[in-house]
Parts: structure tokens; sequence; C-alpha cells
């Protein structure tokens, strides 16, 4: 299909629109695109497929086609909506600032209420949420996959081709795996080093607080080294971002509301988090609970307090001394980092403060990983095609380590790499710094 036309098929007469009328994907926002194309180079399934329908402009005809009355939300049409990584790079590129995120996730809210997947997807689905949304369940799955590592049972089943007996997403998500690190349990209250400058509070989240601990840790003593109050309530639960991008409206609007509760409890200055993804929907919560009379004004002053680590960082003196690192550090731009939340010197700034690094540009640096919430679990072919780019580009720079700021995008890339044969390390960009700070040696932090 050619280049679509500015104000798309138009509604035909008596037609009856296939969304509901629960914040339909907004007609305003879909009339800001002009279909320059200048989306076309940075939206990964474009990029991989060339389909016109798997490219922002063509999602958004499709959203209009749809809101008109012009099309169903049947297999295909849903297909298109379900490829859309929703990295938001188009945001990035966009010269008529269309808000896209918006759009994807107010279609794809109506796709989980209006389309009926079948029986297996719900119910892998449904796993997927009810796990990597609850900290305790993840921990209760740490002992088993500990001995499938421990025991050689891993290698085993990856030696023998065992796992090509599984379907493609549970080999997938069993590629994901990290090698896990010891727990490392972060006190509600770390105090500050030398004189308190702030307090601040820390979301620890869902899988960065079982797969990375070690990333949480550093992440309160880079803080506190900084003169900061660390608070990380203990009562906090999941944000919701993985629910929010994946059309899980309802339940992420009451898990964003026990955040705010507990956050609230805190009474902390700044809000700061180590994850991309959960960052970019804790700045929206003002939207996402935007119609609740008991929570709408205080999410938006929640979202005002967020900050990525890297960014509040950045944005202080710095006061800890810094000791060399001398190694070429590959840095990968997270989209919710980049596109979503539009930091992306700050985490650059942080890592050239650090004496002898060496910071390398990765080539088509605003495509995505592949990694994108829960993506790789739901489409594993093109996450991986996706990853096995990504790594190119990255082994064609020969670094020492790589540094990113989203537990995702950790996992995504370190197996990419081991799937090219390469070791190269990848670290949360917290971890580089904490290491400076304290002298030691990122390999070994």
């Amino acid at each position: 299909m050619g280049v679509v036309g500015e104000s798309g098929p138009g509604p035909a007469p008596g037609a009856k629109s296939a969304f509901d009328a629960h914040h339909p994907p907004a007609r305003e926002l879909m009339d800001k695109c002009v279909h320059c194309g200048f989306c076309l180079p940075v939206c990964p399934t474009y990029v991989l497929w060339h389909e016109e329908m798997d490219s922002p402009r063509g999602r958004i005809y499709l959203m209009r086609m749809a809101l008109d009355g012009a099309a169903t939300l049947n297999d295909k049409w849903v297909g298109h909506l379900d490829a859309c990584l929703g990295c938001m790079a188009c945001m990035t590129a966009c010269p008529s600032g269309v808000d896209y995120g918006k759009l994807i996730e107010a279609t794809r809210a109506q796709i989980e209420r209006n389309y009926p997947r079948s029986a297996a997807e719900r119910a892998y689905r449904q796993m997927i949420f009810s796990t990597f949304t609850v900290p305790a369940r993840l921990r209760a799955l740490l002992l088993p996959l500990k001995l499938y590592q421990k025991a050689g049972l891993q290698a085993l089943a990856r030696r023998t081709g065992l796992l090509k007996l599984l379907p493609k997403r549970l080999r997938s998500m069993e590629s994901l795996l990290p090698q896990f690190e010891k727990g490392q349990v972060i006190p509600e209250v770390t105090p500050a080093k030398g004189t308190r400058r702030h307090r601040v509070g820390m979301l620890t989240g869902c899988v960065q607080s079982v797969f990375f601990p070690q990333v949480n840790a550093a992440t309160a003593r880079v803080l506190a080294a900084e003169g900061c109050e660390v608070v990380a309530p203990k009562e906090q639960s999941c944000c919701g971002a993985l629910l929010v991008h994946a059309g899980e409206e309802g339940q992420a609007q009451e898990l964003a509301r026990r955040t705010i509760d507990a956050f609230e409890r805190a009474k902390v200055d700044t809000i700061v988090v180590n994850a991309a993804g959960c960052g970019s929907t804790m700045k929206e919560y003002g939207y996402l609970l935007r119609d609740d009379p008991n929570y709408a004004a205080r999410a938006r002053e929640f979202s005002a307090k967020c900050r990525d680590v890297s960014e509040f960082l950045d944005a202080i003196e710095p006061q800890a001394p810094r000791n060399p690192i001398a190694m070429r550090v590959a840095y990968h731009d997270s989209c919710h980092l980049q596109h979503a939340q539009g930091v992306r010197n700050q985490p650059r700034s942080l890592l050239s403060r650090i004496p002898e690094i060496e910071i390398v540009e990765i080539p088509e640096a605003a495509v995505c990983c592949g990694s994108a919430g829960i993506y790789n679990l739901v489409q594993p072919e093109a996450a991986a095609e996706l990853g096995d780019r990504k790594a190119k580009n990255i082994l064609g720079l020969r670094p020492d380590v790589v540094a990113s700021g989203n537990p995702g995008c950790l996992l995504q890339l370190r197996t990419a790499l081991e799937r090219a044969g390469k070791s190269v390390p990848v670290f949360h960009t917290i971890e580089l710094l904490d290491a400076s700070i304290r002298g030691a040696s990122p390999r070994t932090n």
C-alpha cells in the first residue's frame, strides 16, 4: 500500500465505530499526522519489514478506520497493532508533534476490551502480568531457576537442543534469564553521606528488584554518596508500566494509586526511578488517572516529582569523587528514556565525568533493541531480529562493556550478544558510576 492520504477514509454513512466510548484514540491527535514519512527510518517494524501498515503513519490510518467504522478489530487489524513495540521513536522524529504514545496506549486498551483473543493467548498474557508485576511471585521462582542454572541443567538443555521442544515463546523466555545475583536487600531508609542535601524516594521495581538487585543497591549507594537520604517504601507496589503498555488500563490504574499512596506517606522531595519503562509511565500518572476525582490532582503532583536516576544526578552538583575506569563503553539508549522521557544527554554526561572512560555511540541509536516491555515475550521472532541487529551494531564498535538504563534492555542485549557468540558485559549506567565512586571494577561489582 502506498502513502496514506491525509484525511483518511472518512466515516461511512451510518457506520458504527469499532471502538467503545471509553477514551478511544483521539481524532485530534490522529489529525496532526501529515504522513510525511519522517517516522519510517526509526520505526523498528518498518525497518524490518517495509510494510506501510507496520509503520506509525500506517497504524494511525488503521486507528482512524476503526474509529470511523470502516474497519473491524479482526485478526489482521489487531496483528498490525500488536506488532508495534510502543518504543515512541516516531515521536522524537515527528515534526508535527503527534503524540503517538497516547494513541497506541488508548488503542491497545480498546483491543483488550473489544477483541476476543484466543484462550491460549489470554492465559499466556495473564501469566506474564500476574508474575512479572508481583515481586513476591518472581522471588518464589528464584530458587527453582537458580537450581536450573547451578545444577547445570540450563547448560545441558541448551547444549543438547532440548529447548527446541518448547514453544517459541517459552524458548524466548528461557533465553532471557539472567545469571542471578545474590539478593541484596535495600533498607527502607539509607542515610546520606555527610550533610543531607535531598530526601528522595526510590522505586525498587518488580523485575529490577528480583533480577537486578545489584542495580538497586548501586542506585542507593550513589544517591547516598551524593548527599541524598534514600527512602524505599516497603509497601510500594508495581508501578503498572507493563500493564499500561499492553492496554490493561484498569489494573494499571489500581497499581498507580497504590504507588502514589506509598510515596506520599514517605514524604520525599523527588522520586528517583532506575527503570526507564517505569519512569515513563510514572511521569504520565496525571494522564492515566485524569478521570479519578480522588487521585487526578495527586497524580499530577506525583508525576511532577518523578525523575530518572541519570536525570536527577545530572541536575545536582556532584560531591563524591570519581575514580578512573579505563574502559570503552557503548551506551545504549533505552527507548522509554530517550523517546518517551526525552532523557538522552544526561546519562552520557554522568558517564563522561568518570576519568579515563571512553563513550562510543551505537549506530541506529534511535531503533529499539526489541525488549519493549513484554514485546520479546509475545513477539519473540521480531524481538530477536531487532536484538541481533543491535548486537551487530554494538560489536562493530569493539566495546569493553555496554551500558543502558532499563532492565528489559539489559536482558535483551545480554541475550543478543550471547546469541552472537560474544561475551560483552552489560551494565546499568548507575553500576558504572557506583564502581567509579567506590574505586571498584565493574566486572566484580
